[in-house]
């Protein structure tokens, strides 16, 4: 359907076909670089896959400022739980100044993260096949 939408900057589906060159990065991260000549989308994460999810997600994000109607999806349901048991719950858009989800951190407080936060430290649900009691 993009075809009415043109504009110099590639359709982020374009990213999503291209292999990204990874590099370590010295504290432990990853950084996933997608390139469509003379564009380039960068991102950071504990993991390479990660990594690759965030360049993505600034891909589409990108795309959006040359083309203000398209929907950036959300990676993340409205709720869920992550692989190591974290809860985390979108908030209300009256509340997204905080963060876009929220979560009860390591000491029992509720604390808060934006959408790229969550990517850049490959927060993942929790398998649907590990269905809670």
């Amino acid at each position: 359907m993009y075809d009415t939408d043109r504009s110099a900057y590639p359709h982020p589906d374009e990213f999503k076909v291209k292999r990204p060159e990874y590099t370590e990065l010295e504290d432990g991260y990853y950084r996933a670089t997608i390139e469509i000549a003379p564009f380039k989308v960068v991102g950071e994460s504990r993991t390479k896959a990660g990594a690759r999810r965030v360049a993505l997600y600034r891909a589409a994000l990108t795309y959006r400022s040359y083309h203000p109607s398209y929907r950036v999806e959300n990676p993340y349901p409205d709720e869920f739980v992550d692989q190591e048991g974290t809860r985390w719950r979108r908030l209300p858009p009256s509340q997204r100044e905080l963060g876009d989800y929220a979560f009860i951190g390591p000491d029992g407080e509720e604390d808060y993260a934006t959408i790229e936060q969550m990517l850049m430290w490959d927060i993942r649900p929790a398998s649907s096949s590990e269905d809670e009691a």
